[in-house]
């Protein structure tokens, strides 16, 4: 764990300059806002740790695959999201020095993400040669024309007289870190410089995704204009260069608009006029006004999905950085993109799209934002469906069975570790899940006709054709998969996979049944596009539902994450020496998967999904076996387990979880923020007080809370979108207020006690 950011309810500060975690410190302030980001690097040059790094959203390369030996089935390329042009580039000379943070001598440094806002400063006070100089900079992604980003940068001069060059340039020369044969990914179609603007536009080689990045600059010496300034051309990257003479106390500030356009949101229009235009337009309203309606558009999303937190600085700022960055991340405005792991933070696992979206980050964006926002993530599966068909194909399965990939980008599987892509099998269960989740919070039938039932016939064809009957068992087995635990490669019987794969079976006939009831013409013509034999293929999966083995303990009366696993040491994590972990960064991957250890939630994974077909003695059970086990080294577990603690009322667990998920990152809990943020387990921290501490679950359409509030905090505030209007809910110690911000009276239950809320009203409730 790093502990060097200071804490504050709204920013992210390091006082104090930091090399040795900047890295880290460059993905913690990265910008974006659905549509473009970048890693929080400097604007300088900087020669020490640093990933410049700059992406938009949709854009990728087809990187080849680097496997030791190929397998029928496996992906010829992964996904990149593409590094893209530094738009942020300032370089300075202080005579013929180079000014760098790296060989400079820093007196002191602040460096400040508000959250509030969406702008990230820096104030910093440095000597060079004994020459002391101020510089003051920020820098947003517009929140609300979002393919412009601004940056102000200032320099003044404490004890220095002489010349100084400024250049504040576009450079589209860039690489990928991660490009597994070092390639660049990049061809350049065309640069400009003049003295009004410039740009470079560049396509990607075999995609052809077309972006033009442009820039305009104003400079100012003691606030007045200066205009002489030069241009350059070198490779990828056009600057306007300005060359001053100034004296002690000198103030420069320049003011830099950029804008970044690609061909997937305009089509074929000329994209160097419109990069032009966009420019034009964002530079006559000025930084101060794009600043403001920046800050703006960001306090409107605030107040749909801020989370206040009463008497616990460090769980505040830990909630408010993940719900900041949820939703730099991802929009909803476009049906085509999803979210990725990374989001705009890193390269690390491609920037494409894995099952966390349907098993995390959909309840954040249904209780946070428009219902269509969590539609087009549905409907973004939808729209790959004929590719999870192919590939299903590609693996053997046939008559319209569909794996959803592991990874994508374009509803292709892209993933080539061989124990993922083709065992980790669950991920279609996670977005047939999802689909139940969606209908039951938004009563969507409409949707489930038109998209989601499509869906759930092609997943529930492919565990139908998974499965094999055991003769030795009499019953339905699934062999050779990788359960959520990545620890465990290639095993027998899941218990998680075999019970979500008979879930989805029957929600698949429930959901058929439930529309044959109203809607049986519309129903037969889906059933005829999908070559649907009703009676066959249900009463396959009906049997298949009856017959499914479960591996079970009858001595620890608890269900086996696989066949195997008590044949392993049992030896609890609390044992582990402190010098072993990280384990997947200590020992042998051998030794791993000899080992009991758990990187995540898996059985326990089943519980949190279908915890109503469970005692709370058996989620009781479950808990006390597995957490001990479990050294949460996906950032995917401790969010689930803080929920699971909650549900068993371990408050002190559920705490200490809940901190693990929400700090994750902040504190680098596993040694590994530098190559990015855990986006998506993001999601899951928002849950852990939502679901968690609140209890709110939906049942048989009703909205329930059995909330209790943490023992180091007075209260706690979040608001949701339920049924078209808006609802907030303040837990207090043995008090629930509920208010109600929308016209129409809603129907809530407090610990199973029935409420109903009036049209623009509150109502406390004990607890």
């Amino acid at each position: 764990m790093k502990d060097y950011l200071s804490k504050d309810p709204w920013k992210i500060v390091e006082d104090g300059f930091h090399p040795e975690h900047n890295k880290v410190t460059e993905s913690i302030f990265s910008l974006g806002n659905g549509m473009m980001g970048h890693r929080g690097t400097f604007e300088e040059t900087y020669t020490g740790e640093t990933l410049q790094g700059n992406y938009i959203a949709g854009v990728y390369y087809p990187d080849k695959t680097i496997v030791g030996w190929w397998k029928n089935g496996y992906p010829e390329y992964f996904a990149k999201v593409l590094n893209s042009a530094n738009w942020i580039g300032v370089d300075i000379k202080i005579g013929d020095v180079q000014l760098d943070l790296n060989q400079a001598k820093v007196l002191s440094f602040r460096r400040c993400l508000n959250m509030k806002e969406g702008i990230l400063s820096r104030n910093v006070l440095l000597s060079i040669n004994g020459y002391e100089f101020k510089i003051h900079s920020e820098r947003f992604c517009s929140y609300d024309q979002k393919e412009t980003g601004w940056l102000k940068y200032n320099i003044k001069s404490r004890n220095y007289t002489g010349p100084i060059e400024i250049k504040s340039f576009v450079d589209f020369d860039v690489r990928n870190q991660d490009s597994n044969y070092d390639e660049d990914f990049w061809d350049k179609h065309c640069q400009h410089i003049d003295r009004d603007w410039g740009h470079v536009f560049c396509k990607t080689k075999k995609t052809d995704f077309k972006v033009c990045v442009g820039m305009m600059n104003k400079l100012s010496l003691n606030g007045e204009l200066i205009d002489n300034k030069d241009t350059e051309q070198i490779d990828e990257c056009v600057s306007h260069v300005y060359r001053l003479d100034i004296k002690e106390k000198d103030i420069i500030s320049l003011e830099k608009c950029a804008a970044v356009m690609s061909n997937y949101h305009h089509g074929i229009v000329k994209l160097t006029d419109e990069c032009q235009k966009l420019l034009d337009e964002a530079y006559t309203d000025g930084y101060d006004t794009c600043r403001l309606n920046h800050i703006a558009k960001w306090d409107e999303k605030w107040q749909e999905s801020d989370i206040v937190i009463d008497g616990d600085v460090s769980a505040q700022q830990g909630i408010r950085f993940n719900i900041f960055h949820l939703n730099q991340t991802y929009t909803g405005d476009d049906a085509r993109l999803n979210i990725g792991p990374k989001g705009f933070t890193g390269e690390k696992y491609g920037g494409s799209t894995y099952w966390d979206t349907e098993a995390y980050c959909l309840p954040f964006y249904l209780s946070t934002a428009d219902q269509k926002v969590a539609r087009n993530l549905l409907i973004y599966r939808y729209k790959h469906l004929s590719k999870a068909i192919e590939n299903a194909e590609k693996l053997g399965f046939n008559k319209g069975a569909a794996l959803y990939p592991m990874v994508t980008i374009n509803g292709e599987e892209c993933h080539n570790e061989w124990e993922i892509t083709f065992e980790e099998i669950h991920r279609n269960g996670a977005i047939a899940y999802a689909i139940y989740d969606y209908i039951r919070y938004t009563a969507d039938s409409e949707y489930l006709l038109q998209y989601g039932l499509e869906v759930l016939i092609g997943i529930a064809r492919f565990w139908a054709q998974r499965v094999n009957w055991s003769d030795h068992r009499g019953k339905y087995v699934i062999l050779g998969v990788t359960g959520p635990n990545e620890y465990e490669n290639n095993v027998n019987n899941n218990w998680y996979t075999n019970y979500l794969a008979v879930w989805c079976l029957r929600y698949t006939i429930q959901c058929i049944k439930d529309l044959q009831d109203i809607e049986s013409k519309v129903l037969d013509q889906l059933f005829q596009k999908c070559t649907f034999d009703y009676d066959v293929e249900i009463s396959k999966w009906t049997h298949i539902i009856e017959n499914m083995y479960y591996p079970y303990d009858e001595g620890r009366q608890v269900y086996l994450q696989q066949d195997g696993y008590l044949d392993k040491e049992l030896i609890p994590v609390s044992e582990l020496e402190e010098s072993d972990q990280p384990i997947n960064q200590n020992w042998s991957w051998d030794k791993i998967l000899r080992s009991c250890y758990i990187k995540q939630a898996d059985t326990l994974q089943g519980l949190y999904f279908f915890e109503d077909d469970f005692s709370l003695e058996e989620h009781k059970r479950h808990f006390h076996f597995y957490e001990p086990l479990t050294v949460h080294e996906s950032s995917l577990s401790p969010c689930v387990h803080s929920i699971l603690a909650s549900r068993i009322n371990d408050r002190d667990k559920a705490y200490e979880m809940y901190l693990r998920t929400s700090r994750l990152d902040l504190d680098d809990y596993n040694n590994d923020t530098e190559d990015g943020l855990h986006i998506t387990s993001m999601a899951g921290t928002w849950m852990t007080i939502t679901k968690g501490f609140a209890g709110m679950r939906i049942k048989k359409g009703e909205l329930h809370f059995t909330p209790h509030c943490p023992a180091l905090w007075n209260e706690f505030s979040f608001t949701i979108k339920y049924k078209n209007q808006d609802l907030k809910i303040t837990i207090q110690k043995s008090n629930v207020n509920l208010n109600n911000l929308g016209p129409h009276n809603v129907k809530v239950f407090v610990y199973g006690n029935k409420l109903i809320v009036p049209g623009r009203q509150s109502i406390n409730e004990g607890y």
